[in-house]
């Protein structure tokens, strides 16, 4: 079961590469990382269900968590104002 875990976390690693290079996008990549890293965290802790394999898991699920809880604030603004547009300009 060890080995399955191992193989998880290198086609985790290999799918979140191949979703940066196709997606060009860094927080899906990794996304996709955190979720599969997380599912490879469960392999272990279920070959190994010792305090090494439950501290691993947790690590890891702490880790997403965080990380997810960053992407997802909003992207600060460049401190540049945004052009107004021109009284009359709307709907008529």
């Amino acid at each position: 079961m060890n080995v399955l875990a191992g193989t998880a976390t290198a086609l985790a690693l290999l799918c979140g590469a191949a979703v940066l290079v196709t997606v060009r996008c860094w927080r899906t990549a990794l996304r996709v990382l955190l979720d599969l890293l997380a599912a490879a965290g469960m392999l272990r802790l279920a070959a190994d269900p010792g305090w090494g394999g439950l501290a691993t898991a947790a690590a890891v699920i702490l880790l997403r968590h965080l990380l997810w809880s960053g992407l997802a604030a909003p992207v600060p603004a460049s401190g540049k104002a945004a052009p107004v547009p021109p009284v009359g300009a709307g709907w008529r």
